[in-house]
């Protein structure tokens, strides 16, 4: 008997693949994340990994998945169940490996602290690109278009603008701008965040753009992204003065329990 292998009748082909794709990676994301929590507070029977008295962290696994599933995808072409196995499988190492991207980045053992809080940026980023795949979004889909000269011309314009975005340190936007153009466009036009390449570069101190920004952007200032990374991640605890040197800005370790 055959497996009956569509996530949804409505997703058939490579949108289908996607969608199995997506479930493996979120799925993956939240188990990990599951099992990271559970170890640094100590419950249930989850330990950290490690060989010869080396920590093994979890993006290896994912990184020797995304191989694995790379290579089988190239050398063998399955189609039916098992391209859905390998859209599974490839989704779940692409889940490990960006949980950790801040340690890619800063090339030390950062998950739990303020720079750990890209490796979530990172997972949530890819989980937007993965969904606007699945609905449709894809604008290196040259089978609605006219032919390969406007999809290139729109896919370079659409780069451009969120190239500007992400500049301005919009990157949420500058990414959902590469599939959908307007969002690109807006956010291009946007003021640019205080610390961001784009406002380093281009406002100069004091002036009418760099006090626009920092009335918009104060030091500090939170937004809805910062709230959905906040359900993931660790915000260090700051020193209480008492306790901390005169004039130190330090922060408590969060994997220091109190």
């Amino acid at each position: 008997m055959d497996w009956q292998h569509d996530l949804l009748p409505e997703l058939t082909g490579r949108r289908g693949l996607v969608g199995w794709l997506v479930v493996g990676f979120l799925a993956t994301f939240l188990v990990t994340r599951f099992v990271t929590h559970a170890i640094r507070t100590g419950r249930g029977p989850f330990r950290d990994a490690s060989v010869g008295g080396v920590h093994v962290h979890h993006e290896v696994y994912g990184i020797f998945l995304l191989l694995g599933t790379g290579t089988a995808e190239f050398a063998y072409r399955p189609d039916g169940a098992w391209a859905a196995v390998l859209a599974v499988l490839f989704g779940a190492g692409a889940a490990l490996t960006l949980d950790e991207f801040a340690l890619w980045l800063h090339l030390e053992d950062v998950y739990w602290s303020r720079e750990g809080r890209s490796s979530v940026d990172a997972v949530l980023i890819a989980a937007v690109v993965g969904v606007l795949l699945l609905i449709g979004a894809n604008p290196f889909d040259a089978d609605r278009s006219r032919g390969e000269g406007p999809v290139a011309l729109t896919v370079l314009l659409n780069v451009c603008f969120a190239v500007v975005a992400i500049l301005k340190g919009r990157v949420v936007l500058g990414v959902v701008g590469v599939f959908v153009p307007f969002v690109a466009v807006i956010a291009s036009v946007r003021l640019a965040r205080p610390a961001s390449p784009w406002a380093r570069r281009w406002y100069r101190r004091g002036g009418r753009r760099a006090t626009r920004s920092l009335r918009r952007f104060p030091p500090g200032h939170r937004n809805r992204w910062d709230a959905l990374v906040d359900l993931f991640a660790v915000v260090p605890r700051p020193v209480p003065r008492s306790a901390a040197a005169p004039g130190a800005a330090e922060e408590v370790d969060p994997r220091v329990r109190p």
